[in-house]
């Protein structure tokens, strides 16, 4: 389950004027490209620090420039088609059923009972054996969860269906669904559909051929959170569709891939930029990853866009990595109900998301089953 990032100023490189004939870098709050600011470096363009001149520079900014408006066409192209293929119509909210009962003698995590939205925890969640067999064994469960939910995908079943299964699923392995009650959210699982980015809560609507929906599981075992989603595809999806959900599910991998003891976290969001950028997707900056573990959300934050936030990975550390990437704007409209996040200009938006364990030889997905 995403956390939304407060932040204020975030700095970003870009190539800025002339000094005795080279060009230098600083920091701006530059406006961002396809959702993180299309950064580069001279050193990789022009090897060997050479001096360039202003006309080198020109030609140099004149194909960025190019480049950036050839991604812009695509990314506008693809939203076409995707609206045009499913003959789009806005997410509109159905009717949201009342929470369902967990039993008394299921372990609760703190909040539960209180409508608070709690504060995030400033410790980072570092376990020792014990923890980590008690991760292993949420995480491991929240997987099996999930992939039950990603069977329940397909045209006609509503979202309030999945969320029905899913909590039934949970309680019956001893477990508590962690979104329920959490900030007051009214249900056991996330379901976001189409341009909702995260945090959709399941109600009556039927899902549509054509769709995607994000299905975010979190589950509260012997006082241990596991947290994992995945996008789905619904029916038959448009290629442009089914292209997004593909690149988002490689962003969260090239992310992990760069995870080890004494890894800077900045790393994850440098990777998962350059990857979604390549192929003209914008990456959310408001929802982070986080640490998580006896508590749900805690530091570290995870950024999934380019940032020179400090601190680095440790052994016995878990947190969660879950980028959501867009066609279109990273802004985001938040529903009256507090929770649901779509995309201002409607664009689809997919997310993938694992629980992972920071070990001595690099990392480890607890998501898994």
């Amino acid at each position: 389950m995403a956390l939304t990032a407060m932040l204020g100023h975030t700095e970003f490189p870009k190539l800025s004027t002339f000094f005795n004939g080279e060009a230098s870098l600083s920091s701006s709050n530059s406006p961002s490209f396809m959702g993180s600011p299309l950064s580069f470096s001279l050193s990789t363009t022009f090897p060997g620090n050479q001096s360039i001149s202003r006309k080198q520079f020109v030609v140099f900014a004149a194909k960025m420039s190019r480049l950036e408006e050839a991604m812009k066409i695509r990314r506008e192209r693809d939203l076409q088609v995707v609206k045009k293929d499913r003959k789009y119509r806005p997410l509109r909210r159905g009717k949201v059923s009342p929470r369902l009962p967990v039993p008394d003698d299921i372990l609760k995590p703190p909040y539960v009972g209180s409508d608070i939205l709690p504060e995030i925890t400033s410790e980072y969640q570092i376990h020792d054996s014990e923890g980590i067999a008690k991760m292993r064994a949420a995480g491991e469960l929240a997987a099996r969860v999930l992939n039950f939910a990603g069977t329940l995908v397909r045209p006609s079943v509503t979202t309030n269906e999945i969320d029905k299964a899913v909590h039934q699923m949970i309680i019956d392995a001893g477990a508590y669904p962690s979104p329920l009650g959490y900030g007051g959210f009214p249900k056991s699982v996330c379901t976001s559909v189409n341009e909702c980015m995260c945090h959709g809560i399941p109600d009556s609507r039927q899902l549509q051929n054509g769709d995607i929906i994000n299905i975010d599981v979190t589950v509260y075992l012997n006082g241990y959170h596991g947290d994992t989603s995945r996008t789905y595809l619904c029916g038959e999806v448009s290629d442009a569709m089914k292209h997004l959900v593909k690149v988002s599910e490689e962003c969260l991998e090239k992310g992990i891939a760069v995870c080890k003891d004494g890894a800077p976290f900045k790393k994850i969001g440098k990777k998962i930029s350059e990857h979604a950028e390549k192929y003209g997707y914008s990456v959310v900056e408001r929802f982070v990853g986080h640490g998580v573990g006896t508590v749900f959300h805690s530091e570290p934050l995870i950024f999934h866009h380019r940032n020179d936030e400090g601190g680095c990975m440790v052994e016995g550390q878990t947190f969660t990595i879950e980028p959501i990437l867009t066609m279109g704007s990273t802004d985001c409209i938040e529903w009256p109900d507090n929770w649901t996040a779509v995309t201002t200009d409607g664009s689809p938006a997919a997310q993938f998301e694992h629980t992972l364990l920071i070990t001595k030889t690099g990392v480890e997905i607890l998501t898994t089953c």
